[in-house]
């Protein structure tokens, strides 16, 4: 079954997590304990209302605040897809969690308030949304049982959301509109009978109607090799195969590869997936590949097509999320964890910090927690990449303080 991976992103008290728990209620995918638990709490608070926030705020100071802190991440399925959503906080001082949830999502639902409108901070999520290339993206106008369903209101929030929209540099992403009460259920699963000038998809229905053409980015095929596998069992005893993910693109039995760093090539003679074999593998498979001659391949190689191979280089021009509450500053050392290969590097520079509110970069020589800033690196050995716009598994990196062992930072190679 196909998996639709999702990002909520929204201020706070914008129903993100409201949105998330009508969802599952309305698809019934809620057990009944956890319904009865719901029932029980929204009674004890005095509400008139089932409290969904409950179905996923997990942590005892989400529940008294009625925020979301940290990322959850919520699975659900109906009879034609497997979803996961990561509910992410929608505060400026969690902006790290929300480039965490969003970052191996495919699609994006940014909430927006029918009250407020489009503010300071739907600038921000829809600029992360753009730093990812998330392709889909959906802002819902919530709480519209609020403003008395008008649309008037939903009409002029779209208006201020296409001039935002306008000035995203990703012309690729496809961005939809939809009025809903989360709250009350409109527009969610089921058609809103309040909003009958609305003539679109519900949430779930748009969701369910998503291609994977219409999510997936293509790119050149890269393999990074995770293991090597040999069996030596009588059945097995010249075995030699290298397991890992596909990404970017197919690749298939006869094509001439080339291994990295080495440069040694090669071509594909078998693909195997558990116990069967395959012709051609398509991006994303968790795959094993036989090579037509024995080579040396290790763990933090990678295998890519001979006609595509990628940039190698030692010194990178990153865009960096940071996470860490000890500042970004030049000269200080972390390891990049790049695919399966890790490397030493060293911080050359840091050039300024971008605004999330698309009013340009501001020069800088350091990064503080949640700011994103350009950032120049230079590392112990060189590395095989593609920018993070050309193919976005191979040209995104985490920085890992060498200290702690914490990841201090996200990247992304210009």
């Amino acid at each position: 079954m196909e998996v639709l991976k999702i990002a909520t992103a929204g201020s706070v008290d914008d129903g993100k997590s409201t949105l998330i728990g009508r969802l599952l209620y309305d698809t019934k995918s809620l057990t009944t304990d956890k319904i009865e638990a719901i029932e029980k709490s929204s009674k004890q608070k005095g509400y008139d209302y089932l409290d969904f926030s409950l179905a996923t705020d997990g942590l005892v100071a989400e529940r008294e605040q009625g925020i979301t802190i940290d990322v959850a991440h919520i699975y659900f399925s109906t009879a034609k897809k497997s979803y996961i959503i990561a509910d992410t906080p929608g505060h400026v001082e969690y902006t790290r969690n929300m480039v965490t949830g969003a970052s191996t999502s495919q699609v994006s639902i940014i909430l927006i308030d029918a009250r407020k409108g489009v503010i300071e901070q739907t600038y921000r999520h829809f600029f992360i949304n753009n730093l990812l290339r998330v392709k889909e993206v959906i802002v819902a106008v919530n709480k519209m049982d609020l403003v008395d369903y008008s649309e008037e209101v939903y009409n002029k929030i779209k208006a201020d959301f296409q001039a935002l929209n306008a000035k995203s540099t990703f012309k690729e992403q496809t961005v939809s509109y939809i009025p809903l009460s989360a709250i009350n259920g409109g527009n969610v699963v089921d058609k809103s009978e309040n909003m009958p000038w609305y003539n679109g998809q519900t949430v779930l229905e748009h969701l369910e109607a998503l291609e994977p053409k219409d999510v997936y980015e293509k790119g050149k095929a890269r393999f990074p090799v995770q293991t090597v596998i040999r069996p030596k069992t009588e059945e097995y005893h010249d075995f030699r195969g290298y397991a890992g993910k596909l990404y970017g693109d197919n690749i298939k039995v006869g094509d001439a590869v080339t291994v990295l760093p080495s440069l040694t090539e090669s071509k594909v003679t078998n693909i195997h997936f558990f116990d069967k074999k395959y012709d051609e593998a398509t991006a994303g498979s968790s795959i094993t590949i036989e090579l037509e001659n024995d080579i040396n391949v290790t763990r933090g190689d990678m295998i890519v097509k001979s006609d595509e191979l990628p940039r190698i280089e030692k010194d990178i021009n990153t865009t960096i999320c940071w996470m860490d509450s000890k500042k970004l500053v030049p000269g200080t050392k972390y390891l990049i964890q790049h695919n399966t290969n890790r490397v030493l590097a060293k911080i050359e520079s840091v050039k300024n910090v971008i605004a999330t509110d698309y009013s340009g970069v501001t020069p800088a020589t350091q990064l503080a927690i949640n700011e994103i800033g350009e950032v120049n690196i230079k590392l112990s050995k060189a590395i095989y990449f593609d920018a993070y716009n050309d193919n976005k598994s191979n040209g995104a990196f985490i920085l890992i303080d060498t200290a702690t062992n914490t990841t201090a930072g996200v990247g992304f190679i210009n």
